[in-house]
């Protein structure tokens, strides 16, 4: 019985820190303009 807590708590911190660095993601604004940034890599900037 142990050895099944210590999975579910392992499971538990692993789901928090993941939700943790989506919500930081989100907070500093990574997936702003998606758009702009595909669009970049066909410019040329000669």
């Amino acid at each position: 019985m142990n050895g099944m807590a210590l999975i579910i708590a392992s499971a538990l911190l692993v789901g928090l820190g993941a939700l943790a660095l989506l919500l930081w993601a989100l907070r500093s604004k990574q997936y702003e303009d998606l758009d702009g940034a595909a669009a970049r890599i066909l410019l040329d900037d000669d």
